[in-house]
């Protein structure tokens, strides 16, 4: 009697896990793209770091430490695989990978994915993470737009098959490398690319293909991976992306039958889902801890660090004034601004003296954050603590504002907007504290606050539709060049976005990429900051920890710093649901 009342306590353990074969992930973005080659959102990435695969992964927790996945080995100057001069790469591939359509992946496969990974090259793009190291340039094109003499025979003779190996060699030594093939450079299938509309591999073909339209890709919102997952249905109409288990995958079956992820804008919403056992994880930001610390059936995981940089305000610097509500009338009449609204430093340096940074972190980051010094990820070569940081004084904002368009500013006045994602009311409540501190300036300063879908503020912000906005930077590798590129280079991520260009960035930036020595790179960092500093291209802000929403039955979940949309996503091939 006493074992069958023991077994009908555990069952009904067991029956207390909703769903038990289905993962739901609540989130507050839509992916842009599941193109590998196109993707540069965490929404976008997230979905292909389950359903791809790349050719390294970074150990869970670390930073430093890989993993082989599609390559067999790491490649290392002790096992061979790093040529003596550090700029020859060796990948044994694996053996046994099986397409989600049941093909053999082969290092074929590998190498075309790699060239196709770098002369896609779309604007804004993720290319130019593999185009630096391998061929040396930070893009296919020259400034008229024209592909570069000889890139495409280049980029032959760089990324080779030799049996079932694929070496690459660089340009130069690249310290980075192999963390860049930890999160860039998903392996597709050429075969299935080619026979479905897109590049077939060839030297002819190739211009035709590169920079493209998103919807005109076959992987756009399709994809034949070969990651623990395959998409099963993406519908932008229920906002939900749904991935079923690949039961051919080379380590085995995960888990989890199936995953969805949806989006659901409301904070409340997905809360009541939450306690509803409807959802296994949900999106909440730092604001809302207290809100769900006590509901029964859920855990959090605090104190989680991604690799990003901090919270940063971004100027838009040539505003595309075409069809552009967010700058009003287009000129210095109160009404609006100039599309070179914020190449007076003044401008920039005003709006930095408005932010009440404390403030922020006391009382929105739950006092779980730290003034940014500078635009670097904490712990990385060139951070340092001892780096100024700007300081909340409503007098000097009025003394900027009051010199700013000689005069002209503080007597006009000016309107704009001011433009983030949905559903972030940590940054909802940052932006409204700038607001009222910078109208408190002066009757006639109006800083309009929008907010609008993930994919519309992608399209906005690389269409210099957008006069200021707020992001950071979640580092592709843990490196210092990942954050000073995209962040303040010419050719960098945000640059694209905010048309920032200073050739003086531009030189150290490149200088420290290329310096060997630790102590000498760590130097320019620190001065690329004081640089920064000064100039005020953006403001950063603050920078903080995390925490991971949970049902309790969630177990497996391993955090890594640099995984996609972490710690709210997650690699859901770990995952499993117990009582």
């Amino acid at each position: 009697m006493r074992a069958l009342l023991l077994l009908c306590a555990l069952s009904l353990a067991g029956a207390q896990v909703k769903n038990p074969d289905t993962f739901t992930y609540l989130t507050i973005g839509d992916p842009d793209s599941l193109d590998p080659a196109w993707s540069y959102d965490s929404t976008s990435h997230h979905i292909i770091a389950n359903v791809y695969e790349f050719l390294l992964a970074y150990k869970p927790g670390s930073l430093k430490e890989l993993e082989p996945r599609i390559a067999a080995k790491v490649p290392a100057r002790a096992n061979g695989l790093i040529s003596a001069d550090g700029r020859s790469y060796t990948f044994p591939i694996r053996k046994g990978v099986k397409f989600h359509d049941g093909k053999d992946l082969t290092a074929d496969d590998v190498r075309y994915s790699l060239l196709r990974f770098m002369l896609y090259d779309r604007d804004g793009g993720p290319s130019p993470l593999l185009l630096e190291p391998v061929l040396g340039v930070l893009s296919t094109r020259d400034a008229q737009g024209k592909p570069l003499d000889g890139l495409y025979a280049k980029a032959e003779k760089a990324v080779r098959v030799e049996g079932d190996k694929v070496v690459v060699t660089l340009t130069r030594p690249f310290a980075p490398f192999l963390g860049i093939l930890a999160s860039y450079g998903a392996i597709v299938s050429k075969d299935w690319v080619a026979a479905n509309g897109g590049w077939d591999g060839t030297e002819a073909a190739w211009v035709k293909h590169s920079n493209p339209r998103k919807q005109d890709s076959p992987l756009h919102e399709r994809e034949n991976g070969s990651g623990p997952y395959a998409l099963e249905r993406l519908d932008r109409r229920s906002k939900e992306t749904i991935l079923a288990r690949f039961d051919g995958y080379w380590r085995g079956p995960a888990p989890l039958k199936r995953v969805v992820i949806k989006l659901v804008d409301e904070f409340a919403t997905r809360k009541l889902m939450l306690q509803a056992g409807d959802a296994d994880v949900i999106y909440a930001p730092q604001m809302m801890y207290g809100q769900l610390s006590e509901v029964p059936g859920v855990e959090l995981i605090d104190g989680l660090e991604n690799l990003e940089s901090p919270t940063t305000l971004f100027f838009t610097y040539k505003i595309n004034p075409v069809g552009n509500p967010n700058i009003g009338s287009g000129r210095l009449d109160g009404e609006g601004i100039p599309p070179d609204f914020f190449d007076d430093r003044d401008v920039r340096l005003g709006f930095a003296s408005s932010i009440d940074y404390d403030a922020y972190i006391r009382d929105v980051m739950r006092g779980k954050g730290h003034r940014a010094h500078g635009y670097l990820a904490k712990g990385l070569v060139g951070y340092d603590e001892k780096n100024p940081s700007y300081a909340f004084d409503l007098k000097k904002a009025e003394e900027h504002f009051k010199k700013a368009w000689g005069g002209k500013l503080w007597e006009k006045g000016f309107t704009c907007t001011l433009m983030f994602n949905d559903n972030q009311p940590n940054i909802l409540t940052l932006t409204n504290m700038i607001k009222k501190n910078i109208e408190s300036l002066n009757p006639k300063f109006k800083l309009d606050i929008r907010t609008v879908q993930w994919s519309t503020y992608l399209e906005q912000t690389q269409g210099h539709k957008i006069p200021v906005f707020i992001g950071m930077w979640m580092g592709d590798y843990p490196d210092a060049h990942n954050f000073a590129f995209n962040l303040l280079h010419s050719q960098g991520y945000f640059a694209g976005k905010s048309s920032f260009a200073n050739k003086d960035f531009d030189a150290l930036i490149d200088q420290a990429v290329g310096e060997l020595d630790g102590a000498k790179r760590e130097k320019l960092y620190r001065k690329l900051d004081r640089l920064a500093f000064d100039f005020a291209p953006s403001i950063p802000i603050a920078g903080g920890f995390r925490f991971r929403t949970q049902r309790k039955w969630v177990k497996g979940f391993k955090f890594s710093p640099v995984f996609p949309d972490s710690p709210y996503g997650s690699y859901f091939f770990d995952l499993k649901k117990q009582g």
